[in-house]
């Protein structure tokens, strides 16, 4: 993953580890007060709440845990490869749209961050520019010509 990946991850873990789970653990024990547990739907909501809590905090621990930084900055060349901004053109219309290879953790499509295992990401690892990327799509194949590549 990118550093820029990466940062919003520990973020992440640093809230739930030190806001999240104190303030859950604080609901459990005000809604112990309130008396029957059988019957207290606020004692089982902060339970829940508090396995969600639990369950994501080990989640970003292996994925943190496990990644590998790559800093963009130091990469260069034509050839599409993790981390890069590709321009692509669609064959059929011509239209032209511009993404970033990221890992599958940091993609998200309003910010024009694709992943590299995503259809189109697997497509373009590997081409040039002048290249053209088969993509088979849920509406049927697309086709994109790789216009620019760059990495910021």
């Amino acid at each position: 993953m990118t550093s820029e990946g990466l940062a919003p991850l520990q973020d992440e873990l640093t809230r739930l580890k030190h806001t999240d789970r104190p303030a859950v653990i604080k609901q459990i024990a005000e809604a112990r007060e309130h008396g029957d547990l059988s019957e207290n739907a606020e004692y089982h909501a902060a339970r829940e709440r508090q396995s969600f809590i639990e369950g994501r905090i080990l989640e970003l621990e292996d994925i943190i845990s496990r990644a590998d930084v790559i800093d963009v900055s130091k990469l260069s060349g034509n050839t599409v490869r993790f981390g890069a901004t590709v321009t692509v053109a669609d064959v059929e219309s011509d239209e032209e749209s511009t993404y970033q290879i990221v890992g599958p953790y940091e993609a998200d499509l309003k910010k024009n961050k694709i992943s590299v295992q995503s259809p189109l990401g697997r497509a373009l690892i590997g081409k040039t520019i002048g290249d053209t990327a088969e993509v088979t799509a849920p509406g049927g194949g697309k086709a994109y010509e790789v216009v620019k590549v760059k990495f910021k």
